[in-house]
């Protein structure tokens, strides 16, 4: 609305004065009802009757006030902020004189709305944002135990990447409360080495989550050290047990009924990844039920338990995988969608119907000589595409990521709950 620098003139500066008493009179207005909005101003002005005057002389009294603010923060600060602030003071405090009634929104464009995970004017799920406030919620719950819980990490070799992810998980467990334990093998090491740790680990009351940094050398058998670890300490959520819990659907008589629009209560972990979209999706307030969703890509780490996750929730799901006939046609009829397949921006915006929520699941690195490290990190959808037309969608990075870190401790906190309940603390 108004240049950004500051008024050069006194024209300048009484153009910015008018626009602010314009924004007074709007203010004004609202104090009454726009059925009698006349009749009342009309008495206010030419009433002799007290109860009137008083209204005239408060209502002058927020004229000057207004007009002085203006004057001065117009001069002093850049103009766009001046005319926010003195905004702000002025429709507050006419809008307390109303009974029953708060303070008007700022029109400040930034304003924080009402879910504090999107912004007024964005389709982007934040995950950082999210991550954070789950990592918050974590720390209020651990405070009080009088032992933290406890979180072992096992990597084996010296890859770049899961060194960076085992770092950025041991300050996620800090930032909490929870005591991290961490045991790093060189790519040598043997499978009966690791095992040996992992029951070692098992036994240990101050370990509640046990996580084998995956991939593993190829001389290391993955299904064998997945089910080492006990299921009550897999906050992988990958063990047989874990998993059949996930897809068994409890419709049959007698079976555990689980709240799945609450995941934190769970009775047993369910895999990070899949446990972050889904948290991500509740948060940004997506409806689920009744939907269509469709999930790219059929992983046992991602694909498979999202998409049971979504069918807990009464979605109705398709798997889309590389025999899919027409994978572009069966998306385009997705309410919701959920990319994991693992190809950079294979997801076009032709693919994607207007107004659905996409969840972008992959990372992969493409080369552009522009960026500094030569490459730069795009996920499964074509994002600056599709992100024109989806009602909602993640970002790559800072979208699913940041939550699987988050579910992770989260895994991690439950077992130290469920723990200390089975021993009756």
């Amino acid at each position: 609305m108004f240049p950004q620098q500051h008024p050069t003139s006194l024209t300048t500066t009484v153009r910015y004065i008018g626009t602010y008493t314009q924004t007074i009179n709007q203010s004004v207005n609202q104090l009454t009802n726009k059925q009698t909005n006349h009749k009342i101003f009309a008495a206010v002005h030419h009433s002799s009757d007290p109860y009137f005057s008083t209204i005239q002389r408060t209502l002058k009294l927020h004229y000057c006030l207004g007009f002085l603010i203006s004057f001065v923060l117009a001069l002093l600060v850049p103009p766009s902020t001046a005319f926010v602030i003195a905004t702000n003071i002025n429709t507050n405090n006419l809008h307390k004189k109303q009974v029953g009634q708060s303070p008007p929104r700022s029109i400040c464009h930034n304003h924080k709305p009402e879910n504090p995970h999107m912004t007024m004017t964005s389709n982007i799920i934040d995950g950082k944002a999210i991550a954070a406030i789950i990592r918050g919620e974590l720390k209020e719950r651990v405070a009080p135990l009088r032992s933290p819980p406890g979180l072992a990490v096992i990597l084996v070799g010296g890859r770049r990447d899961s060194q960076t992810y085992v770092r950025m998980k041991k300050k996620a467990c800090e930032e909490v409360g929870i005591a991290s334990f961490g045991f790093d093998y060189p790519v040598t090491v043997t499978e009966d080495e690791i095992l040996a740790k992992i029951q070692e680990l098992n036994s240990d009351d101050k370990v509640h989550g046990i996580l084998v940094q995956l991939p593993l050398p190829e001389h290391i058998n993955e299904n064998n050290i997945i089910e080492a670890v006990h299921p009550s300490k897999d906050v992988d959520g990958l063990h047989p047990k874990n998993t059949a819990a996930l897809c068994s659907t409890g419709t049959h008589v007698g079976a555990e009924q689980i709240d799945w629009n609450d995941l934190a209560s769970v009775p047993f972990h369910i895999p990070c990844t899949p446990q972050g979209c889904i948290e991500l999706l509740d948060r940004s307030n997506v409806e689920l039920k009744g939907k269509n969703a469709v999930v790219i890509g059929r992983s046992n780490l991602v694909g498979l338990p999202v998409a049971m996750l979504l069918m807990h929730r009464d979605a109705t799901v398709t798997i889309v995988h590389s025999k899919t006939t027409d994978a572009p046609g069966v998306v385009s009829k997705a309410d919701v969608v959920i990319a994991a397949v693992g190809r950079a921006e294979m997801v076009k915006k032709e693919w994607i119907k207007e107004g659905a929520a996409v969840v972008d699941v992959g990372i992969n690195s493409v080369d552009d000589p522009s960026a500094k490290r030569g490459y730069r990190l795009v996920g499964d959808v074509d994002y600056a595409a599709v992100k024109e037309v989806a009602g909602k969608i993640t970002p790559v990075p800072g979208g699913v990521g940041p939550m699987t870190i988050a579910m992770l401790l989260r895994n991690t906190v439950n077992s130290c709950f469920r723990s200390q309940a089975s021993k009756g603390e």
